[in-house]
């Protein structure tokens, strides 16, 4: 299986190596050359620097042979025009798409695109853990 990862911070970085070491054909596309250092000394996918909205940059990642692709940029509004060009024009059907505002990732989803949003599970996950806690009863004044 194939799958190109556009962006390469903490997250698209985490997911490509974690892919990889489950034996997926994986690249990475990132503007900063640097982020490839998040890799490791020994990644043995493959690189490409550039911008992902960028269809030259997306054709020579291979995003015609990919089965899946994961868009984890730091902005939303990349990432959904990413998202939405892999679906579309190359006709990607697993994609993925990371999305910081809870409203914006529902509305995209509701219309056929795969968000993730951790804003929505961390206000989720805090919600739970407050309601979890054991609050002692105060005594009145």
């Amino acid at each position: 299986m194939k799958v190109l990862i556009i962006g390469c911070g903490r997250v698209g970085s985490s997911v490509a190596l974690v892919l990889q070491r489950e034996g997926w054909d994986v690249t990475v596309v990132d503007e900063n050359e640097d982020a490839l250092s998040r890799l490791g000394d020994h990644w043995p996918g493959t690189f490409i620097v550039g911008h992902g909205m960028d269809t030259a940059v997306l054709r020579e990642a291979g995003i015609e042979d990919a089965d899946a692709a994961v868009v984890a940029t730091d902005g939303d509004n990349t990432n959904i025009v990413i998202g939405q060009v892999a679906q579309k024009r190359f006709g990607i059907d697993c994609v993925v798409v990371r999305m910081l505002d809870p409203a914006r990732a529902d509305f995209y989803a509701e219309r056929g695109v795969r968000t993730f949003c951790p804003t929505k599970l961390a206000i989720d996950g805090l919600t739970e853990a407050v309601r979890a806690c054991e609050i002692p009863v105060r005594a009145s004044a």
